[in-house]
């Protein structure tokens, strides 16, 4: 019987440990940042232990940093994350993106655009949404602090080999409809656990006609789907993604090995969904966490449990309404999700030469210092502030609310991260999930407008 994608990435980087039972595996990629890793390093002190592979361990400052103001960190524990990292790369010499440096970013951005992200590699990092870099083919996975440490100390991490769960998406994506919608679709269809358990990989002629970009939108969900894992068969996109970026060498010598890491046709998956996207809507959250949305044209549904029923009292919503009666104050573009620069560039299509409406706080936080620069050299940051957005920073930023951008209690935002948990964007905030494209028509009309109609 053949091998799965993740079959072969994952038996190259056993060193111990029988078949079903916890394994050790050796990493090729530790990436950190302030929040999961003083904890590992200060326990590395108390030990007396060296840094394994410095060489191998990459940091960024993300979750913590002003968006404004950079440098003017007036929240004291986010300077203490912060600091207490600078001081910790200097001490285990480890390359540091720094504040204001042309590399900083979220850290599953810098990872593809310098160029550390590639196929075959096992990539993990103190961070849930690591799956992002599986779209390069890697096996890649959030870790705790106690296993940053492990990593730190010895490269290698104990680990439990999962199922294998094909999903296989065909048809051609309508226009206004993105890979934002695809992930949502498959959260909402299937629930927030349907890849407990297994490891996903993303396959079929929909896949394969998506942009780099696109494909780590929908590997980024993967762990909202219940999900550590989310994997795609690398290709000549993926080849070409990666070429000639700042830590990416001697790659042609490498093509003809990454070539090889694809999927068996014998290969055998634990469980296979397809989809057609042919006709798919644009998609909308309406609850509490990724499940819990709809269609654009589809009602809110009715109350099945309490939690939907605790979800409708905190979103201040009704079942029967529609994504257009939510009255919307706030619109974020940004996060690990969407804020590369397609995004950006998509977004401003739709807002460029119009105004955001006078009820709305919009704002634009590129991922990376990388996209900041590219879309400020195209002009897009004029775009965005000509109509009225505010024009940020790179960082993690409105997403998770551990900084001072926040949306305030009981304000709808149009958002296009990854969660919408209670709190997630700020206390009694109200976070809908959207791809950019409907984030910036929500800016602009005050209210979800159906993008098709407004995408050219």
């Amino acid at each position: 019987m053949g091998q799965t994608l993740f079959d072969k990435v994952w038996d190259k980087h056993v060193l111990h440990g029988n078949v079903g039972d916890p394994q050790l595996l050796y990493i090729d990629l530790h990436l950190i940042h302030e929040v999961t890793s003083p904890q590992a390093f200060e326990g590395l002190r108390l030990q007396k232990r060296k840094l394994r592979r410095p060489d191998l361990t990459f940091a960024t400052l993300d979750h913590n940093v002003p968006t404004i103001d950079i440098f003017n960190i007036k929240d004291e524990i986010a300077n203490k994350q912060i600091t207490t990292l600078q001081k910790n790369a200097e001490d285990f010499g480890v390359h540091i993106f720094d504040m204001g440096s042309d590399e900083q970013g979220i850290v599953h951005m810098v990872g593809p655009e310098t160029g550390l992200t590639q196929p075959g590699k096992t990539i993990v990092c103190g961070d849930s949404h690591t799956a992002t870099h599986g779209a390069f083919g890697a096996i890649a996975f959030g870790i705790g602090t106690s296993e940053v440490e492990h990593v730190f100390a010895t490269q290698t991490l104990w680990q439990t080999k999962p199922k294998n769960l094909k999903i296989d998406i065909s048809g051609k994506l309508p226009n206004g409809v993105y890979a934002k919608d695809i992930i949502l679709y498959l959260i909402n269809q299937y629930g927030v656990d349907f890849g407990t358990g297994y490891a996903l990989e993303f396959t079929g002629e929909t896949i394969k006609s998506l942009s780099m970009e696109a494909r780590m939108t929908i590997c980024n969900m993967a762990i909202e789907a219940g999900a550590k894992y989310g994997m795609m068969q690398p290709d000549d996109i993926t080849f070409e993604y990666v070429r000639g970026r700042q830590f990416a060498k001697n790659i042609d010598e490498m093509i003809p090995q990454w070539k090889q890491l694809y999927s068996d046709e014998d290969a055998y998956f634990d469980k296979i969904i397809n989809i057609d996207v042919t006709n798919l809507e644009p998609q909308v959250t309406w609850g509490t966490n990724p499940e819990m949305g709809v269609s654009f044209s589809t009602p809110f549904p009715a109350i099945k449990d309490s939690n939907d029923e605790r979800a409708y009292q905190y979103m201040g919503l009704k079942r029967g309404q529609k994504a257009e009666d939510i009255e919307l104050g706030y619109v974020f573009l940004g996060s690990c999700t969407n804020a590369r620069i397609s995004d950006l560039i998509e977004a401003s299509h739709i807002v460029k030469g119009k105004q955001v409406h006078p009820n709305i706080t919009a704002i634009v936080v590129p991922g990376s210092r990388t996209v900041k620069k590219e879309a400020e050299s195209m002009g897009l940051d004029k775009i965005f502030k000509d109509a009225g957005f505010e024009w940020r920073e790179p960082g993690c930023s409105m997403c998770l609310g551990m900084n001072p951008d926040q949306v305030p209690e009981g304000v709808h935002c149009a958002s296009t991260s990854n969660r919408n948990f209670e709190g997630r964007q700020g206390k009694g905030a109200r976070t809908h999930l959207v791809s950019p494209a409907m984030a910036a028509a929500a800016a602009i009309n005050g209210k979800f407008v159906d993008v098709r109609k407004v995408v050219i």
